[in-house]
């Protein structure tokens, strides 16, 4: 199902571990390089926490990146009465609109104060990726996959909805088909992936959520599945994502934080998912993104992928494609460099 011409660099970035694959044409899959590491915002709070020890300020120095770890640690960093500087397209990893990051006591300026520990910001590790691969004689690929989480541009109201919108929007513009989940290039509104693209250019960039979906139907099982109707679940570190599919036809979908869940609750968003009744209105209320439904989709089919399977769904269909659940992003973006690349 993935037979490229070409070598690739995947990196499915997800909010607690950064997974990459390498692929190398004539290299079966099974035996290429592949890594499991921490995520960039895990790297990131640990260099803010560092400063935090030492009682000194930070400035954040680099591009748009996702949240989670780092935002908080810079929270804690402030909450001691530690100074946070930011450039104004770092300052953006905090909040779209730059008022609310300067009411958290973050000062947005384009140079650093004298004393204080610049940390930079990134999705995208290049430099530390290049070094770790050729400590072991591995040349950087020149072509990159790169998946990132992102909420859209959304200054104003709630980033949960603005996703979902746009999730939504594009499944309408493309049939509903799942492929459509993952436009190439990315929209513009899209500022995260475009911070990435800026950081490398002509690199396919991509949604994290339905990227491990697809890589999950590189399982030959799931593959079976999906003929007659199945449900796929991503259950990430932070967020899990569900879809309804029978083919490439994505009958019904949502998307939750992953932390609010629990098996039986999942159990319950799953039927109602199927059967059609399940609202955007009650999962947003729930503290999750939102849900869509085309049409009811019956079937007793369960896929889960992500590193919070077992904990969420342990009855169901672990996929496993090419025998490792934790590159199920990687081998996504490989299938999709494939198709719209036509390598």
């Amino acid at each position: 199902m993935i037979d490229l011409k070409t070598s690739l660099l995947a990196i499915d970035v997800g909010r607690g571990t950064q997974d990459i694959l390498v692929y190398e044409p004539g290299r079966s899959i099974e035996n290429s390089i592949k890594l499991v590491l921490p995520s960039p915002t895990v790297v990131t709070a640990e260099k803010v926490r560092q400063a935090t020890r030492a009682g000194l300020p930070v400035f954040l120095d680099g591009h748009l990146m996702g949240g989670g770890a780092n935002t908080g640690a810079i929270r804690e960093h402030l909450s001691r009465d530690l100074p946070v500087y930011a450039t104004p397209e770092a300052a953006a990893t905090l909040h779209d609109d730059p008022e609310r990051v300067r009411a958290l006591g973050v000062e947005i300026r384009a140079t650093p104060p004298g004393d204080a520990v610049i940390v930079r910001t990134t999705d995208y590790m290049k430099q530390e990726i290049r070094q770790a691969l050729s400590l072991f004689g591995v040349d950087y690929p020149q072509n990159v996959a790169v998946a990132v989480q992102d909420h859209g541009y959304s200054p104003h109201r709630s980033n949960r909805i603005h996703r979902f919108e746009l999730m939504q929007e594009r499944l309408d513009a493309g049939g509903w088909d799942i492929l459509s989940l993952a436009a190439d290039p990315p929209l513009a509104d899209m500022t995260r992936m475009q911070a990435v693209r800026h950081q490398a250019p002509g690199a396919l960039v991509t949604d994290t959520g339905p990227v491990a979906l697809i890589g999950a139907l590189c399982d030959p099982e799931v593959r079976r599945m999906a003929k007659t109707g199945v449900t796929l679940v991503n259950a990430g570190n932070g967020h899990t994502l569900c879809f309804t599919l029978k083919g490439r036809e994505i009958h019904g979908l949502f998307e939750h934080h992953t932390g609010a869940l629990e098996p039986e609750k999942l159990q319950r968003y799953i039927r109602r998912l199927a059967d059609g009744t399940l609202t955007s209105e009650e999962v947003f209320d729930d503290g999750g993104h939102g849900a869509a439904i085309s049409k009811p989709l019956t079937t007793d089919a369960v896929v889960v992928t992500g590193p919070n399977r077992l904990r969420l769904l342990p009855e169901a269909y672990q996929a496993a494609p090419f025998g490792d659940m934790m590159l199920s992003g990687c081998f996504g973006l490989a299938y999709l460099w494939k198709v719209f690349r036509k390598a």
